[in-house]
């Protein structure tokens, strides 16, 4: 049996870990008022995995067995635990679905390759067979980028990189390193951080997600302002096909016509199987900290982020929460006893005199790595900017608290969700001068969306990932479902993504498209630019053994398509008051 782990099949993370409210003292009211929902109703679990209906394989003996003999037996598996594992990534609507036991289509046989030779082999025999290969990292994508079609007929081997997870070497005098794909985030740190460097990519799926899962769907880190995207962080790669390896140098810069980097950054499996990519890395900086900023309003503080972005200061997080996700925040926080709390009640009695209206402050996290007189440096060119727009420092303890917790969220949803609550996520990118648009259109539009449902709904953002001509507006968003979860989740999701068209933003900054976004490409790149990609596809995979249907599928929607949607959405019952 191979000893690589996986994420429980019925949720977000491992086994035992969740998310627990009784240490919050300000959760249970929040929620409520938030979504309608008492958290404190007894949670409904999964189904025992028994309970699922599971196809058996469709595979022939004599491919099973080519399989077999290239990984041997312990890697190569048809059990319905394994299969099932490797057929969602973690979405609501996957989540949803495998709770619902709504499984069209699993995988056949999963594989776990020993080496790059191995996928050589892997590929070829597919191939051959006619077989469709679906890459497998660490299956933590909400895009719907891993599940196969649920009409595919042919056998689907799902090929399972998490053997492949060393760091080869690091090439100190140029400050790179070779890493092989199926590496998650942890793995990488620790043997980096072993010699004295970082990669330093943090996605909020990090403890769970891979560095060939990374560049395959065009990831962003939690400190890509100082770092990069994956895109610029990525400098060379290795990619299996069909007989042969596209090698790719890790070159500075080149000038050799179309980038075949990038086009498979961000091709989420269609072309071949990422083997290894060799990666700028850097060395563990002397400082890390993490400091937190409140702001009068939203206004103000996403003027501050401009500002910082034009300024000599470059930090590694710029991120501020609009007042609705900063309730959030500091409705999650254990209760304050002693000095700490009696800090909070005098800062609150502070702001007020000021002059604040607390319910529109909001909550900014602002990171600075480097040399100690460095971080001091930027810190105070950031102060200024902040106080500038009437802002104000509270210190690291926050920040301290925000970085022990940044890859926990996840787990709040599958807390919702034993409770019948839905909770997603969807985000974009936009210049400067339209991002209160994006923001207002797309509030404005999950609004819309819950009064079409009958619910009471809720959405939520931060401002993250700056860039010189502008930034990611990230939404979370929640109701309580009613029989129909599914077809009520599509009624917000779709009304959020147009929303996103409709004000000048991008279908996704770094979830990437898989089929949950895919209706949207021909409005965000445009006719010819589907063509192009549809074209690549098609000349590097006529047969489309690839991971099908990802990137480009068969139904493109039209702000009227989505409109029609919300008219006639599912309503639900409204949701009994608490007790």
């Amino acid at each position: 049996m191979t000893d690589v782990k996986h994420m429980k099949w019925w949720g977000w993370g491992l086994e035992g870990v969740g998310f627990h409210f009784e240490d919050k003292p300000d959760f249970v009211p929040f929620v409520q008022k938030a979504v309608a929902l008492d958290v404190r109703t007894p949670p409904v679990p999964p189904l025992d995995f028994d309970q699922l209906t599971i196809a058996p394989p469709r595979l022939s003996p004599s491919f099973e067995a080519t399989l077999v003999a290239i990984v041997g037996e312990e890697n190569a598996h048809t059990d319905d635990m394994v299969r099932v594992v490797h057929t969602y990534g973690k979405s609501i609507r996957d989540l949803l679905r495998i709770r619902r036991n709504e499984i069209a289509r699993v995988p056949d046989i999963v594989v776990y390759p020993a080496d790059e030779w191995d996928v050589q082999q892997i590929v070829d025999a597919a191939v051959a067979e006619g077989a469709v290969i679906i890459p497998f990292g660490g299956g933590s994508n909400i895009a719907g980028s891993l599940e196969p079609l649920p009409d595919e007929t042919r056998t689907i081997v799902s090929l399972d990189l998490g053997r492949l997870d060393r760091v080869l070497e690091i090439d100190e005098g140029s400050g790179l390193a070779r890493i092989q794909a199926g590496a998650q985030g942890p793995d990488i740190e620790a043997q980096l951080g072993a010699k004295g460097w970082t990669l330093g990519h943090f996605p909020d799926s990090f403890t769970h997600s891979t560095l060939g899962g990374w560049v395959a769907t065009r990831s962003s880190g939690m400190q890509s302002d100082k770092y990069g995207d994956i895109a610029d962080i990525a400098r060379g790669l290795r990619m299996v096909r069909p007989g042969t390896i596209v090698e790719l140098r890790p070159l500075p810069s080149t000038s050799t016509g179309p980038s075949v980097r990038e086009m498979i950054i961000g091709s989420e499996g269609r072309l071949g199987v990422i083997t290894e990519v060799t990666v700028q890395v850097h060395r563990v900086p002397e400082v890390r900290e993490v400091q937190a900023y409140f702001f009068p309003n939203w206004k103000a503080g996403l003027a501050a982020m401009h500002e910082i972005s034009e300024s000599d200061a470059s930090p590694s997080i710029t991120r501020v929460s609009d007042a609705r996700e900063s309730g959030f925040s500091l409705a999650t926080r254990k209760a304050s006893k002693g000095i700490s709390g009696a800090a909070q009640s005098v800062l609150m009695s502070v702001l007020k005199r000021r002059g604040w209206v607390l319910e529109d402050m909001c909550l900014s996290f602002i990171g600075y790595e480097g040399s100690a007189s460095h971080v001091s440096y930027e810190k105070k060119l950031v102060g200024a900017i902040v106080k500038k727009h009437g802002g104000l420092g509270v210190g690291k303890g926050p920040g301290a608290l925000y970085d022990q917790k940044k890859f926990d969220t996840p787990y709040l949803r599958d807390f919702l969700l034993d409770r019948g609550a839905a909770a997603d996520v969807s985000e974009t990118a936009a210049p400067w001068s339209k991002l209160q648009e994006v923001y207002d259109t797309t509030v404005a539009a999950a609004d819309k969306a819950y009064e079409a449902l009958g619910v009471h709904g809720w959405i939520m953002c931060h401002l993250s990932h700056s860039y010189h001509s502008g930034a990611c507006l990230y939404f979370t968003f929640a109701f309580v479902h009613g029989d129909d979860p599914i077809a009520q989740y599509e009624v917000v999701k779709y009304s959020i993504q147009q929303a996103f068209q409709d004000a000048g933003g991008t279908l996704s900054h770094h979830h990437g498209v898989g089929v949950e976004h895919s209706p949207w490409m021909e409005q965000d790149i445009s006719e010819g630019g589907v063509a192009l990609i549809q074209g690549l596809f098609d000349s590097a995979d006529p047969q489309h053994l690839f991971n099908p249907g990802k990137v480009l599928g068969t139904l493109q929607v039209t702000a009227d398509d989505v409109a029609e949607i919300v008219a006639n959405a599912p309503k639900a019952p409204a949701p009994a008051p608490a007790p």
